[in-house]
């Protein structure tokens, strides 16, 4: 169940988001060391802990990220850094955060740092989280690196409201969110998270702006939603095939999706009735290619381990 804490300030938020912006709105090192203490927290690997303890690369992030004035759902919040960073910028901060004694301990330090911003605290798994306060029109996060790609699914599943996305992520995960068909690194998270605008990666980020410091590279990632490709029935349809032809990636597309449509045979048909090659493998198709291979299948059966993909 999720428990929620609010500090509202003055709408337009951020108490030093007019004029020159302040160095007592951000946390430093020492800040966030110290908060830290305060709880006897070590950041743990189980949750993904790495804080940001540097405001110039948090300022840099918010203005990538461009959400002035908007509902922002952040997840994973930590001890705060980049929550008063987007505070500062006037956007109206959801944090989702699994840690309870984080989630208890960010209204209190966003409430003494700025007192006009706006912020909700939810303490919950943003893997299984269903509903927020308000309807998010971004997301902008340092995601845990051991959950970035489901959790990013599950909000853009969820909240059909977001437009706007903009996240630090482990670079390996970051270059395969941006991939493109054919390149090494795509593959089912690239072929899905597409389903909702082009992604590109917006930034690189050094490893020694956090505490601890990760033993690999981050990036920004990120896209701005485009045009409706669908229903939400052909979109699990499309995940379904999207799912066979990456699960087994070293064999053609009429036997990797046989288990899909039921034999080799009849995904061959709906392979061909698609104009899709059979005897093509799923790195090589891009969206639009699995999208109508989903469509010309709509009749054929999808096994149950699919449906909810």
């Amino acid at each position: 169940m999720s428990e929620q804490t609010r500090h509202e300030g003055a709408p337009g938020g951020g108490g030093a988001s007019q004029g020159r912006p302040s160095a007592d709105a951000l946390l430093g090192a020492a800040e966030i060391r110290a908060l830290a203490a305060e709880l006897d927290l070590t950041p743990t690997k189980r949750w993904g802990q790495n804080f940001v303890v540097d405001a110039n690369t948090v300022r840099r992030i918010v203005r990538t990220a461009d959400v002035a004035g908007l509902d922002v759902v952040e997840v994973g919040p930590g001890l705060g850094s980049l929550t008063l960073g987007l505070t500062e910028a006037g956007a109206r901060v959801t944090a989702v955060e699994i840690d309870p004694r984080l989630a208890e301990l960010l209204p209190r330090t966003v409430a003494r740092k700025q007192p006009d911003a706006q912020l909700a605290v939810v303490h919950h798994d943003a893997l299984t989280i269903e509903s927020l306060p308000v309807a998010p029109q971004a997301v902008v996060a340092n995601l845990p690196y051991n959950v970035s790609v489901p959790v990013l699914i599950h909000l853009l599943e969820r909240f059909p409201t977001i437009e706007r996305v903009l996240v630090m992520v482990q670079a390996e995960v970051g270059h395969r969110l941006a991939a493109q068909p054919g390149s090494k690194t795509y593959g089912a998270p690239s072929a899905k998270v597409a389903w909702w605008g082009p992604w590109a990666l917006e930034g690189d980020v050094s490893r020694q702006i956090f505490w601890p410091v990760p033993g690999v590279d981050s990036v920004l990632v990120g896209f701005r939603r485009g045009p409706s490709l669908g229903s939400e029935a052909l979109r699990r349809r499309t995940f379904a095939v999207i799912d066979g032809a990456f699960g087994q990636r070293r064999k053609m597309l009429r036997q990797a999706l046989s288990g899909v449509f039921g034999s080799s045979a009849a995904a061959t048909a709906v392979l061909e009735a698609a104009g899709i090659e059979p005897t093509l493998r799923g790195e090589a198709l891009g969206l639009a290619d699995f999208i109508r291979i989903a469509e010309a299948g709509a009749d054929a059966s999808v096994d149950e381990e699919h449906r909810g993909a």
